[in-house]
């Protein structure tokens, strides 16, 4: 069964039962069912401060036992009785424990307690429990007189601090709070007074004073104030050179003012602190070292205090020795000894242990503890000393106690107890002395549910007195159950591994001793595991939109509505209810996190759990980011033409920075507009930045991940950079020749941030090319063009442009060539042919122009065609100018999209920069004879039974003498197939009917027509009709039949009649509008002169275009023209290849199209309307 998580109720599946001991006691495993012995279950820690900042103090006692025991105290050894004094509190839980309120007199309550927990069976007690009550530690009053030293002597200002509760933390400092600065002169020692190796007289001063804190009592108290004065004895002393004068008494060899006398015998317990202090005196002040006789300093002995202490932390066995301090100066040395020795406070080593034994068997209660000094072992039973309740079956040894023949009288609580002067343990042993049939804690038919594959755990809590023998069996056999699977634990539950169906049923434990026994039964049963099918995936995710966990879940179906799932982070639950987790929605499975953070970064789990088992499947939420901005700019290397700008990067959010962003800010020219500078690698946090002069900069830089780009860091400080003459010369010149004698120059102005300074202008030099004049013509303006007048047409100019300011002038600029302007060519090209290569192509030569006609610079040639006619009529008109642009030095060109069977003129003009020359003289040409266009109508006529009459019209353009027509139909009903094609060749070209007889009844042809020369015919023209049951009345075609034949005869009705007379009258008067607008216009005999003689001053540039070209001459047109085949439709072959305009078109070398025709528009002729475009 899949589940999508709903909350449900996890079963429980059994019990386990276990009982905890505290320090001091040892805990058999015994039902409260049974009569037992008292056993401390709890007890306040062996020393209770009372810190006056808090309200009360628990001094707690609680115990188990059967029957339940009875409490007592003892305060210092004496009786002590909790209810009897009204100012403490009694418990709340019935234990032995009782509250000591903080109202004031706490320290009536100082002393050392003890527990007593009693029932009929004897008694437990606690280890002491010490109750402090600290004083508040204060300096006594006292009067100090002034300690008075001569300048180089040795003085010791004494704190001696008040006793309290530690740690206790020593400061010196001046009546003004501030401290006394420490060195290897002048140190505070462990003992809390201030030594100085030497006094000097700036150690004079009257507020020496001594700070002891007691941070556990948060306690601060000061002592009275010291003065002390150090005298200037004045005397001279010639020892040292230069030297000036000294006090004569500073040479001194070492002396130690802590500690005194030659060695320290130091004991401490095993896991403190070992701190050893060596001060010394003299001058100049002696360096003090450390070392330990015999061997070298422990790994974790640490020098302190200017190398006064020797600290070595968690003291061990193995630290202790012989250690020596030697302090040295130039005048001798002075050492001590120190002899440590590692204690320890009683630990057990064989702790008594609580038993059951039958009655008549000895008993071995054995105790055994170590420590340095040795502890010492007492004993006591149920609170008493041994002495005080004699048995004459009972032996007792140093370290043990032998019951012999022990009987039921003979239980008790057994206490022992170790001590020596670092500390006392103390341990309960609880023997009882029964005999006992079983007795079964669990409970009975307990109902356990089990995974397959899993391992489950059958209880059979028992307790008897012999031990019970335990055997489990299963569906009332008598056999116990056994193999690998299997495994029967001392306390008596039985563990079944690797679960199988077949392990489902009841199953029977069996306790038994010869006392009696006891048998329950438990039931198993066996489920589904639970699985996550669909678990969540890892998440890579951009902050603030949603991510979505899905973890869809099987499990047993039984559990329906027992199902829990949940989510964690990081191991931690998700509470969804929880105000700090409103970002999260869970709904059928999914986890929904909205607005993602980076603090939803982590690891989620989703929980399927069932009363009997769980999945769990992780996946990993990143958040991605666009970086941090940079922090901490600083500028470096300043040289006024470059700086070097160094940050450091942001985080970059689970994204690398694949770049850093440099803009600067110009505020002198543009305040507050930022512009990229450079880019440099993510790995980078510097950059050397190139710099203009005379600006003002600040810098920012941005991070960039594959999240996008990170917000700019905060500006850096201004830089501001002295002028200084221009880096650069201006770029993209451009030379032009709008006008014959005249040549313009123009250039892209430097950009203000480039001028470099104030004043900036460009000097503008040239000179004509190859002349043999090396002068130059100079010019200086301000603005970025120059005019240059008078220049002979089209020659070349050497020119360069450089910039200046007022600090100097830019680099020596370039040299670029350029021409004066242009003027129109003034010749034709000669000896223009026409090549017919098919129907609709032609392939144009012609003489070029002489470069001296030219008068500029050859953008190529021009050709223009019209069709006069086509060979079919006798009269000529002028068709529409169709004109192609064939750019570079060429002569030849291929004309393609003409009228098959046509009589054309053409001509070829040059053209320049300048505009178009004069035109060649026109050329006359034909083209062949070509297939027919499609006929443009074709309809059914006279349908009958048997027979159908055809008609049609001629094609609009035949492109050859008509030799007749193909006639071809075929059957096509509705279905897959269709019937043969059956041909029909009319020969008379005339004819624009036909009748097709012994056709099918009934039945649906389709019919195909096409017009034909001797090259062929051309593409069909199709329709469709069926046969009727009956003949139809003649002349009726099969759409009004197929109507007829709907509306039953409904052409013979009147009003039919009538509509359909005034659409034909529409329809005429429609006609006759159209016949006199398309004849409007002047003759052509005037247009057809301007073509043949072009105006060349009125021809512009403006219509031209310039394309490339291909090397094949003979390369068939792509892309322009349909094929010339029988499938070619009527406007495939039309006089041009573009709409009606001024447009152009261009070719390659070879006359491949590339681009547009191009000609004048004008009002087409009659006989070409239909054919004046081609798509390209």
């Amino acid at each position: 069964m899949r589940w999508s998580g709903r909350p449900g109720v996890a079963l429980f599946l059994g019990v386990v039962l276990s009982f905890s001991g505290t320090p001091g006691s040892s805990s058999l495993d015994i039902p409260l069912e049974v009569e037992q012995l008292p056993t401390i279950t709890a007890q306040s820690p062996n020393t209770m401060i009372a810190f006056p900042f808090d309200e009360s103090y628990s001094m707690r006692c609680a115990a188990k036992g059967n029957p339940e025991p009875e409490f007592r105290w003892t305060k210092n050894g004496q009786e002590f009785d909790p209810d009897q004094d009204p100012r403490l509190l009694p418990p709340e839980d019935g234990s032995g424990t009782f509250i000591i309120p903080n109202n004031g007199n706490l320290s009536e309550f100082q002393g050392i307690y003890r527990c007593y927990a009693s029932n009929k069976l004897g008694t437990a007690i606690s280890e002491e429990i010490e109750f402090v009550v600290p004083h508040v530690p204060k300096f006594p009053k006292e009067k100090i007189d002034p300690i008075e030293v001569e300048e180089g002597q040795p003085v010791t200002l004494k704190c001696n601090p008040p006793k309290g509760i530690p740690p206790l933390q020593i400061y010196w400092m001046t009546i003004g709070l501030q401290h006394i600065e420490q060195d290897e002169r002048v140190s505070i020692g462990l003992n809390g007074n201030l030594y100085f190796a030497n006094a000097l007289e700036r150690d004079s001063r009257r507020d020496y004073c001594c700070f002891a804190s007691f941070s556990r009592i948060r306690t601060i108290v000061q002592k009275t104030a010291m003065s002390l004065v150090v005298r200037n004895t004045g005397l001279k002393t010639d020892s040292a050179p230069g030297s000036g004068f000294a006090n004569s008494i500073l040479k001194s060899k070492p002396s130690l003012l802590s500690p005194p006398g030659v060695q320290t015998y130091t004991h401490l317990v095993k896991g403190q602190a070992l701190m050893l202090e060596c001060i010394a005196a003299g001058y100049p002040t002696p360096k003090v070292e450390w070392i330990r006789v015999g061997q070298g300093l422990p790994d974790r002995a640490i020098v302190e205090n200017h190398g006064k202490v020797l600290h070595i932390p968690n003291v061990q066995q193995e630290d202790e020795g012989q250690y020596k301090c030697k302090a040295k100066n130039g005048h001798g040395e002075a050492s001590h000894f120190f002899h440590v020795t590692v204690e320890e406070p009683p630990q057990w080593t064989t702790r008594p242990e609580s038993q059951i034994s039958m009655i008549g068997s000895d008993v071995l209660i054995k105790c055994v503890a170590t420590g340095n000094p040795k502890p010492t072992i007492s004993w006591r039973v149920n609170g008493l000393a041994l002495n005080e309740v004699p048995a004459a079956n009972r032996k007792v040894f140093d370290n043990k106690i032998i019951l012999e023949r022990a009987n039921s009288s003979d239980s008790a609580v057994y206490q022992c107890e170790a001590s020596n002067k670092h500390g006392t343990i103390l341990a309960n042993a609880n023997i009882m002395i029964m005999n006992l049939p079983p007795v079964i804690v669990t409970e009975d038919s307990l109902q356990y549910s089990a995974v397959q594959g899993k391992t489950i755990v059958l209880h059979c809590k028992t307790f008897s007195s012999p031990p019970s023998v335990i055997t489990w069996s299963k569906e009332d056999s008598a056999d116990s159950v056994t193999g690998p699977r299997f495994f029967l634990h001392d306390n008596g539950s039985l563990e079944i591994s690797a679960v199988e169906e077949g392990d489902m049923g009841e199953y029977s434990c069996i306790a038994k001793n010869r006392e009696g026994s006891r048998a329950i039964t438990a039931f198993l049963d066996i489920k589904e595991p639970t699985k996550i099918v669909d678990p969540p995936m890892d998440l890579r995710i951009l902050v603030g939109t949603t991510a979505q966990f899905v973890c869809q879940a099987e499990f047993d179906r039984s559990f329906n509505h027992e199902m829990e799932t949940y989510w964690l982070k990081d191991s931690v639950v998700i509470a969804l209810n929880d105000t700090e987790n409103m970002g999260y929605l869970v709904d059928d499975g999914i986890l929904q996190i909205a607005n993602v953070s980076y603090s939803d970064q982590g690891r989620y789990s989703c929980v399927v759990r069932s009363p009997v088992d769980q999945d769990i499947a992780s996946a990993h939420l990143i958040v991605t980011d666009v970086p941090d901005a940079p922090e901490d700019l600083m500028l470096s290397e300043l040289s006024g033409k470059s700086v070097k700008l160094k940050w450091i990067p942001g985080d970059d959010h689970n994204s690398s920075t694949t770049a850093f962003v440099i803009e600067f800010e110009e505020s002198q020219r543009e305040p507050g507009i930022w512009r990229e500078a450079q880019r440099v690698p993510g790995s980078h946090t510097s950059a050397l930045l190139k710099l203009h002069g005379h600006a003002d900069y600040r810098f920012r830089v941005s991070g960039v991940n594959e999240v996008g780009q990170g917000r700019p860091s905060e500006p850096s400080e201004s830089y501001k950079t002295p002028a200084r003459a221009p880096d650069k010369n201006p770029e993209n010149i451009k030379i032009e020749g709008h006008l014959p004698h005249e040549m313009d120059i123009n250039w892209e102005p430097l950009a203000p941030i480039e001028h470099n300074g104030p004043g900036l202008e460009y000097k503008v030099s040239y000179r004509q090319q190859g002349t043999g004049d090396e002068d130059w013509q100079e010019h200086v303006v301000k603005r970025h063009s120059f005019i240059v007048k008078g220049t002979p047409t089209f020659v070349p100019y050497e020119i360069k442009i450089q910039a200046r300011n007022h600090k100097g002038w830019a680099p020596e600029p370039r040299v670029i060539v350029g021409y004066s302007g242009e003027d129109f060519p003034s010749a034709a090209p000669d000896d223009v042919a026409v090549e017919v290569v098919n129907n609709t192509l032609v392939k144009v030569s012609w003489a070029r122009v002489h470069k001296d006609k030219l008068h500029g610079r050859l953008g190529g040639y021009r050709v223009n065609w019209w069709r006069l006619r086509s060979l079919l009529a006798s009269k000529k008109s002028h068709g529409e100018k169709h004109a192609l642009t064939f750019p570079g030095d060429r002569s030849h060109a291929l004309v393609p999209g003409l009228r098959p069977f046509s009589e054309y003129s053409l001509i070829v003009m040059a053209f320049n920069g300048r505009g178009n020359g004069p035109g060649s003289h026109p050329v006359t040409f034909r083209t062949p004879e070509g297939v027919p266009d499609q006929i443009s109508v074709l309809r059914t006529m006279d349908i009958k039974k048997h027979s159908v009459s055809l008609s049609w019209s001629p094609p609009v353009e035949p492109n050859g003498v008509l030799t007749g027509y193909l006639l071809q139909y075929q059957l096509i009903n509705d279905t897959e197939e269709v019937g043969p094609l059956v041909s029909v060749n009319v020969s008379d070209p005339d004819a624009s009917k036909w009748l097709l007889p012994d056709l099918e009844a009934m039945s649906k042809y389709k019919f195909y027509l096409r017009a034909c020369t001797r090259l062929g015919c051309g593409p069909a023209t199709s329709e469709e009709c069926a046969t009727t049951p009956e003949a139809t009345p003649t002349g009726t075609s099969s759409r009004n039949f197929s109507l007829a034949s709907i509306h039953g005869g409904i052409s013979t009705q009147g009003w039919f009649i009538g509509l359909m007379c005034a659409v034909a009258l529409l329809t005429l008067i429609l006609l006759i509008a159209c016949f006199v607008n398309r004849n409007k216009g002047g003759k052509y005999s005037v247009k057809e002169k301007e073509d043949l003689h072009p105006d060349v001053e009125s021809q512009g540039m403006n219509d031209d275009t310039f394309c490339e070209y291909s090397d094949n001459d003979e390369k068939p047109l792509k892309g322009s023209l349909h094929s010339t085949s029988g499938d070619m439709k009527p406007a495939d072959s039309g006089d041009s290849l573009v709409d009606y305009g001024e447009e152009e078109a261009q070719f390659n070398e070879d006359g491949s199209f590339i681009g547009e025709y191009t000609g004048r528009k004008e009002k087409p002729s009659t006989e070409n309307k239909a054919n004046t475009q081609i798509t390209a």
